[in-house]
This record gives C-alpha cells, structure tokens and sequence, in this order.
C-alpha cells in the first residue's frame, strides 16, 4: 500500500522570474521529449506545464512548455533546444500576440457552500460541473490560464479534494509561422 505523506507548499520563487510559454514542433519520434526535459534539467529549470499532441501534418508533434525562470537562462534552453535533431521550430511566446487556453478539473464536497458556489460559477460560460456524484462535485473549468487560476481560488474555500490542470496551451494569432516547414501552404 502506497503511502501519502504530506508533501510541504513550494510557493517560494525568485523575484526576477517570469513566465515563459514555449511552443515547440517536432518530429513525433520516441525519445524526443526526454532529451527536451534534460536540456531543462541540465541547466536546472523546472517543467511548471507540459502539453503535447499530435501535430497538424502527420509525423510532427506540438509540444507546449512552460517554465518560471531568468531571461538569460531561458534563452540559453531555447538555443540549446533549437541544437537538438528532432525540434524543427520553437517560440517563446512572452512578447507575441496568441491565444492561449487550459482546462482544470476540480473535485469538492457537495455541501450548501458547494450549492451555492456552484450557481454562481455554473453562469460562467467557461465554468460547467461535470459530475454530481456520491455527494462530490467535479468543475472543469477552461480558459486563460490566469482565469484558471481565479476560479480555482474561489473554490479553495470549499476544500478541493483533487485538482488537475492541463497546463496552458498555446498558438500564435495570424498566420502560422512554419506551415511551411511541415509542408503546408501558408493562406
């Protein structure tokens, strides 16, 4: 039997960090997404979201990272990236235009603080239950990641009992900047 041991809050960041979304295509090939994760490993960054899929031309993959940390650092991954076979484009996505989404499943106990809540955030159009069962509630919650985040905290108070987040997933607005490299005609 598995045991679950309290795992202490790691809420503590540097001050100089920010956010970076990086987009990613590859070759959809196996092993590709270990050597990305150790070019971040090597330099001592943390993965804080992944998302990957398949591409859209056959035999190329989407991959979306993010990662919290200094400029000078991140840009040292995304050439170290760039280095690697499998990766044919990659973006960092903190000064361009795009659209950017995630989805989150939150599980809370069904009570009248659960009722009412549920009223409130169930007129979002982006804020719908999914499951009423065995006297628990499931939200999925979809959007801009800091709209995720708003609406988690307004359920914090109702004690969440499991949560899981997609991470962001990202795309830039306008014309696709590598169409070209997977074989598509840019429009």
């Amino acid at each position: 039997m598995k045991s679950h041991a309290a795992v202490p809050e790691m809420n503590s960041k540097p001050p100089d960090s920010t956010v970076h979304t990086l987009s990613l295509v590859t070759r959809d090939h196996p092993g590709v997404l270990v050597r990305i994760a150790l070019v971040f490993a090597r330099r001592g960054h943390n993965i804080e979201s992944l998302a990957v899929s398949p591409g859209a031309t056959s035999g190329y993959a989407r991959m979306t990272i993010t990662s919290r940390g200094h400029g000078p650092t991140l840009k040292q991954i995304i050439l170290q990236l760039a280095k690697l076979v499998d990766v044919v484009d990659i973006t960092d996505h903190l000064e361009l235009p795009s659209c950017e989404a995630e989805v989150a499943l939150v599980k809370v106990k069904d009570n009248h603080a659960a009722q009412s809540t549920a009223s409130a955030l169930e007129k979002l159009a982006n804020v719908e239950i999914v499951d009423r069962s065995e006297g628990i509630l499931v939200f999925r919650l979809v959007g801009h990641s800091g709209d995720v985040e708003r609406f988690i905290e307004e359920l914090r108070p109702l004690g969440i009992q499991e949560l899981v987040r997609s991470g962001a997933i990202v795309i830039d607005k306008g014309a696709s900047r590598f169409a070209h490299l997977m074989g598509a005609t840019l429009k």
